[in-house]
């Protein structure tokens, strides 16, 4: 792997406080809340709207996505976007990208991390922090060497750590490679970067059969955002989507359980609401979004009480 520069470390470093004085700022409640914007998707609603509607639901923050939503907007109206957000009092904790940095081909890859540089550019632009890191280009391909995946994803932390934007390495379920949990967990340490940090998801964990589990054995350090939802009994792992997800405690996962693990192993990030269900689609956003925090906190209740 390559060796790290003391710009890198303190850049990542630079990061790293700044992200701990997100979470001291949330100190009074265990979690804090994030609307993925996703949920609200099917509403055809612009991002302006969207940042209103977490804003008025309550959230703390929210996690927009760069396909066909940040990229689609002028230099300008991304400035005023990210002014809107932090005057509604929201921050964008993380954002979401698919940015091809994990390619084995070398000039894919280069053109991916390229991809990925304005891809950060744009969250910076909306005041964000942290961006999705999905095995993207590894949908459908085994990639067996993990060693090799976590020096391309320490170059992506390098890349990050110079824009100042923390790149999550993300475990997609439905993906031949970090379709795991200890896969994404091993990149992430394998990759040497003090910055380095796993993306997790309820559905994902259910959906690539890690179970719940593993959240046991990270850190605090090692997450600062996790995607909530739940999922129903039926269909099984085989044939179950993103579709089928359902709010958090509408569902069989064991949420109770898994948020008493994240909380005792010092998680105090976001928990952001990434729902992808057509049903939820035809109906009201802002009622979406209400109804997906309060059964968010309903369910981080169960787990503090």
């Amino acid at each position: 792997m390559t060796p790290l520069t003391r710009r890198h470390v303190l850049g990542a470093a630079a990061l790293a406080a700044a992200s701990a004085a997100s979470a001291e700022v949330r100190a009074a409640k265990p979690f804090g809340y994030m609307l993925n914007t996703s949920t609200i998707r099917g509403q055809k609603l612009t991002v302006e709207e969207k940042v209103d509607i977490a804003a008025k639901a309550g959230y703390d923050a929210i996690e927009p996505w760069l396909r066909d939503e940040l990229d689609l907007l002028p230099a300008a109206r991304l400035k005023d976007v990210g002014k809107r957000i932090a005057d509604k009092g929201l921050k964008v904790e993380s954002a979401i990208g698919f940015a091809p940095w994990i390619v084995q081909d070398d000039a894919a890859r280069k053109k991916g991390l390229e991809q990925a540089r304005r891809d950060m550019e744009m969250v910076l632009a909306v005041g964000g922090t942290r961006i999705a890191a999905p095995p993207m280009g590894a949908i459908n391909e085994r990639l067996a060497d993990l060693g090799k995946v976590a020096d391309r994803y320490a170059e992506l932390c390098r890349l990050g750590a110079k824009m100042g934007v923390i790149p999550q390495v993300e475990l997609w379920g439905f993906s031949k490679t970090l379709s795991r949990l200890g896969e994404t967990a091993l990149v992430a340490i394998e990759s040497g970067h003090p910055g380095a940090c796993i993306l997790a998801d309820v559905y994902h964990l259910h959906k690539g059969g890690s179970g719940f589990g593993g959240l046991r054995l990270l850190g605090k350090a090692s997450m600062h955002v996790f995607h909530m939802n739940d999922y129903p009994a039926e269909p099984g792992r085989d044939k179950i989507t993103d579709a089928h997800r359902v709010y958090p405690g509408d569902g069989v996962a064991p949420l109770v359980t898994m948020l008493k693990d994240l909380h005792a192993v010092g998680f105090r990030g976001l928990l952001s609401l990434e729902l992808f269900n057509p049903v939820y689609w035809k109906q009201d956003a802002l009622k979406v979004a209400t109804t997906g925090l309060e059964k968010m906190q309903a369910v981080v209740a169960k787990a503090m009480g």
